[in-house]
């Protein structure tokens, strides 16, 4: 294993944001991992687990350990006549796994393609689309306590998941990072096909029995067309959550702005489409010092050739700023952020 001092971290980010790390260690095993958290200490660095980088923003230089897992590959670890159980190691590309275990006969993950980032940073922020959350196949999760190097597994339900967040981004946040990620998978077809742009699309393809891999196609299709690609247009994905509503504030805005799309919660909540808020708003293809708001997708915030992540983050809580005035909703943003 080598660690790299004052390294850049501008290709390891989706945004393309320029930043230094004190020190870099790519691992690819458990005892390369224990060395880095070694070394870290005698060095009295903090460490910052970094998979992709696809939903961070690097506000300005990491005084830490960035370490970067480079493990992949997957096992199972118990299975059923209904259910096969993986074990998924942390590095692994989260889009290659969906697409590998379709081929394999194992369902449910289809409405996860195309999702940017590793298996290990899936669970910090319980990714979701279309109608699908991560949390509902997750059976635990392996880490590392940074401080102490103790291996430990948590539960499902110590995960703590909610919409767009987990355990892992407030009482664990930086305490751990996440070698392995348990799945448990159906071994019959478990579809998902309520999301209107997905069914819109499945319509389109003249699709009305959809199968799994009909799913995934679709998926694959709505995104790709939908969402900018990193590699051209550096973003993070979608960067503002979707704002939940109790009913007793939503009724007003709704009242008020009646082609305000929301869509009814389990728990009584209304969601509001944050791209509908900032949409409104007249901020669709706006940019300014180098960043900007992608033409197509209110929700994408584009890096047009800024280094600086702070002149990120000033539009987004412009954006958030402007939403709040007119619509009284504050928005949240998805990405975690690191750098002075």
């Amino acid at each position: 294993m080598q660690i790299l001092r004052t390294e850049s971290l501008k290709n390891r980010n989706t945004l393309s944001l320029q930043a230094y790390a004190s020190a870099l260690a790519v691992v690819d095993s458990d005892q390369q991992l224990t060395q880095a958290l070694d070394w870290s200490r005698a060095q009295g660095l903090a460490v910052l687990p970094l998979g992709q980088g696809s939903n961070v923003v690097l506000a300005g230089d990491i005084d830490a350990l960035v370490i970067s897992q480079r493990s992949s590959g997957f096992s199972v670890i118990a299975q059923d006549e209904n259910e096969v159980v993986l074990r998924v190691a942390a590095g692994h590309d989260w889009h290659s796994l969906v697409a590998a275990t379709l081929k394999q006969n194992m369902y449910g993950l289809e409405n996860l393609a195309l999702i940017p980032g590793t298996v290990g940073a899936a669970p910090i922020q319980n990714i979701g689309a279309y109608g699908v959350e991560l949390k509902r196949f997750v059976r635990g999760v392996q880490a590392v306590d940074i401080a102490t190097g103790e291996h430990l597994t948590l539960t499902a339900h110590e995960c703590a998941f909610a919409y767009r967040d987990s355990v892992f981004k407030r009482e664990l946040r930086d305490r751990l990072i996440i070698t392995s990620v348990d799945l448990g998978l159906s071994r019959k077809p478990l579809l998902e096909i309520s999301y209107p742009a997905l069914r819109s699309e499945l319509d389109d393809l003249g699709v009305h029995e959809p199968t799994p891999a009909d799913v995934f196609a679709a998926v694959v299709s709505v995104r790709r067309r939908r969402l900018p690609d990193p590699v051209q247009e550096p973003n993070a994905g979608s960067f503002f959550k979707n704002p939940v509503l109790s009913a007793q504030q939503a009724q007003p805005l709704l009242k008020q702005y009646a082609g305000i799309p929301n869509f009814p919660q389990a728990d009584d909540g209304i969601k509001i489409p944050a791209a509908w808020l900032i949409d409104q708003l007249g901020w669709k293809g706006r940019m300014h010092n180098g960043v900007g708001v992608h033409a197509g997708h209110a929700l994408v915030l584009v890096n047009y050739g800024s280094d600086s992540g702070a002149a990120l983050l000033r539009l987004a809580m412009d954006i958030v700023s402007s939403v709040q005035q007119r619509f009284g909703i504050t928005l949240e943003i998805e990405p975690r952020v690191y750098g002075n």
